[in-house]
């Protein structure tokens, strides 16, 4: 259906989307395909430097601090990724453009033309083909955030995860590049389910 197109994994923490990547990767390394995979805030060098400075427990940037260092990063994935690689590789993105809008602008309050405005700006004509979108209730959440170590966005309480959850759905209400996957259900219910479309898409 794409030639190598851009797949994201979209999700509060705790939703899964960073396990069912991971099996994607391994799905399309037994098939041959070629891709790159990458995470936000984070993926070139100077992104992940940038990825330990915003998410450091010690960090406690204000809110548009936080999205000029998230475009900052996305704007060396730009040059040092995407460039060279966009419609030459499958391009796997855990977290990307829509995770902005979720967390800075429905989480955070921070004007979303503004958002929308600078990821014109650094991503030019850059956007997913198809986004997977990992949905996941908050005793769940809390269940699984206590498994794991905390970093400074695994903090905050649960009338924050839910308005950036409720983001997250209305950017993907009535848009057919968009799957929701229920975390909540068996794992590998979602799983067959995001590798049967992952199948369609890259026409395997």
């Amino acid at each position: 259906m794409y030639k190598n197109p851009i797949i994201v994994f979209e999700g509060i923490e705790g939703s899964g989307k960073s396990y069912h990547i991971k099996n994607v990767q391994k799905h399309l390394n037994k098939n041959n395909i070629k891709y790159i995979k990458l995470r936000e805030p984070g993926g070139s060098i100077n992104s992940e430097k940038i990825r330990k400075l915003i998410l450091n427990e010690k960090s406690n940037f204000k809110n548009l601090t936080d999205l000029f260092l998230y475009m900052a990063a996305r704007n060396e994935n730009y040059h040092n990724i995407f460039k060279k690689n966009h419609k030459k590789k499958v391009i796997l993105i855990d977290r990307f453009t829509d995770s902005t809008l979720a967390y800075q602008h429905y989480g955070m309050g921070i004007n979303k033309n503004l958002i929308l405005s600078l990821n014109k700006i650094i991503l030019k004509n850059i956007t997913p083909n198809f986004t997977f979108l990992n949905i996941v209730n908050m005793k769940n959440l809390k269940l699984r955030l206590n498994k794991k170590p905390k970093n400074r966005y695994d903090k905050f309480n649960s009338t924050f995860y839910k308005k950036v959850q409720d983001g997250f759905i209305k950017l993907s209400k009535n848009k057919k590049k968009y799957i929701i996957i229920n975390s909540n259900n068996r794992i590998s219910e979602n799983k067959n389910r995001i590798l049967k479309k992952i199948n369609h898409l890259l026409s395997i």
